[in-house]
């Protein structure tokens, strides 16, 4: 069988404008006035499961503001991190950059030095919900209009239950499969999109020499 060059684009850089927020749409909202300096509070606390988005807020945040004080996964923290973490919160209530910190738990949960804890809850908290699968539905299909593709409901439920459910992986699948109905000048239609995925499972395969 023929391989076809199905290779796939880096992933976009993490934006405001790329997240896709479902029920987060204000911790979104507060984290980008934070990066602009337009948020009243100076310190942010994000907090959610792996897959639930604190990572890419967080880094949206630090390309949109160099100065802004930026930690992910705070429970991770040396003694000496938690320190300048310390500081860096009191010189934010002190007129100094904002902070915008992320973790796992909600900050009374964390195993942090008492006072850092305390300081985190100071500002504002927000727990990241996870994207539901009719938030990711609606996504992949916004994300194939945007490329002038359709995607039906069975297409879309399809790859919901065989693919990685975060949000990078859908994204880049929906890249292979543009490529993949140019290619074979074909709408796609779920037996194209087996065929796509097939090729793309084929081509990560180490060759046989």
């Amino acid at each position: 069988m023929r391989q076809l060059p199905l290779g796939i684009s880096p992933a976009a850089e993490p934006a405001f404008d790329n997240f896709v927020a479902g029920r987060n749409a204000e911790a979104l909202s507060r984290v980008r006035d934070l990066a602009q300096g337009a948020l009243a509070e100076r310190i942010v606390y994000v907090w959610g499961d792996t897959g639930s988005g604190r990572t890419h807020l967080l880094r949206a945040a630090a390309r949109s503001n160099p100065s802004l004080v930026v930690v992910d996964d705070v429970q991770l923290l040396d003694s000496a991190a938690q320190h300048a973490l310390f500081v860096a919160i009191n010189e934010a209530r002190d007129a100094g950059p904002g902070v915008l910190v992320a973790g796992d738990k909600p900050p009374a949960q964390l195993t942090l030095r008492e006072d850092l804890r305390t300081r985190l809850a100071w500002g504002l908290v927000y727990e990241l919900v996870p994207l539901g699968d009719e938030d990711k539905a609606r996504h992949l299909k916004a994300a194939a209009v945007g490329r002038g593709l359709q995607l039906s409901d069975d297409i879309v439920a399809y790859l919901l239950t065989r693919l990685p459910r975060d949000m990078r992986s859908l994204q880049s699948i929906m890249e292979v499969l543009d490529q993949y109905s140019l290619m074979r000048k074909r709408p796609l239609t779920l037996p194209l999109v087996r065929e796509a995925l097939a090729q793309e499972i084929l081509g990560r395969q180490p060759q046989e020499r």
